[in-house]
């Protein structure tokens, strides 16, 4: 195909931006991809496997004469990057990142963008709990959904070719307005992470006073939770602080369901419990129908490397 972009810069060299330059390569969509990252050993491991066909020492560097600028740093820092390469900027230039919360990048990023450079948030849902320039793949997005959001004054055309872009890397493309997004994410992502980093905190705390028989004898469904919770801190501890309404309104949400389900198990009312979770499990198989994971013995994982921290 031909490319969608000449040239795209990519700032921060994670997994995500690692998977977007083994993707967009693969798929012949942009034509030159240019890295950075503020850690220079970070810098110095994507240019020792090739990861972009340029990686240059700073941001402003990276962003000149680009047509697509991805920022893939945590979410607190984008006002800080957007205040550094704006003026680097060229115009007709289409900005974009791929942070867990879009209300907060909205905020931190529009005031520093420029007359003239189109700014459109994205944020891909897939992700493994892996980090770092040596773990992207190009088959990260494949079938998975990247929402994209717009502001009300996006360009039509700038949002198309990021569609196309997104779509060229394997992603199905959906578009939702920033505060719609982050109440979706709280359902979705975040609460459920919150949970899985309670948990396991819980387990860690039983199994040093059962001798880590809690880490020996764990099942399919604890060993989810330690995936998860093993998901990058920085990036969570951002999301949280960022996406901090939304969170707390679905985790309000679940402490009631919990309640629910301990009187049920107290009261001993099995028809409750046998209910619910014949709800849960359609849901469950909505998900496998859908495409967004398999039925396989341990809900897949090993066999399919996107599985993981979606943000």
């Amino acid at each position: 195909m031909d490319a969608v972009f000449n040239r795209v810069a990519l700032i921060g060299l994670g997994l995500i931006a690692s998977s977007i330059a083994h993707a967009a390569r693969r798929a012949g969509a942009a034509g030159t991809i240019v890295g950075y990252d503020i850690a220079p050993e970070t810098r110095a491991v994507a240019r020792e496997i090739a990861l972009c066909d340029q990686v240059v020492d700073s941001a402003v560097d990276a962003v000149a004469d680009a047509d697509l600028v991805i920022l893939c740093v945590p979410t607190g820092a984008m006002d800080v990057v957007a205040a550094e390469i704006a003026s680097a900027l060229k115009p007709g230039a289409i900005l974009s990142d791929v942070g867990s919360t879009k209300r907060s990048v909205v905020d931190a990023v529009a005031p520093f963008v420029p007359d003239g450079v189109h700014f459109i948030p994205a944020h891909p849902l897939a992700g493994t709990e892996h980090s770092g320039p040596r773990a992207g793949f190009a088959t990260l997005f494949d079938n998975r959904w990247c929402i994209i959001v717009p502001l009300p004054d996006s360009d039509p055309v700038a949002l198309d070719k990021l569609k196309a872009f997104w779509q060229a890397l394997g992603a199905n493309v959906d578009v939702m307005d920033a505060d719609h997004h982050d109440r979706v994410l709280a359902v979705t992502s975040h609460t459920p992470h919150l949970i899985a980093y309670t948990m396991v905190g819980v387990a860690d705390d039983l199994g040093r006073v059962t001798d880590s028989e809690v880490i020996k004898y764990s099942a399919a469904g604890f060993r989810d939770f330690t995936r998860i919770a093993a998901s990058d801190p920085t990036m969570w501890r951002d999301v949280f602080l960022n996406n901090k309404d939304a969170t707390l309104e679905i985790l309000g949400r679940f402490t009631e369901e919990l309640f629910a389900l301990q009187r049920a198990i107290r009261m001993g009312d099995g028809d409750h419990l046998h209910a619910y979770f014949t709800r849960t499990r359609a849901i469950r198989r909505g998900i496998i129908e859908a495409g967004q994971d398999t039925d396989k013995p341990n809900f897949g994982r090993g066999e399919d490397p996107r599985e993981g921290d979606a943000g």
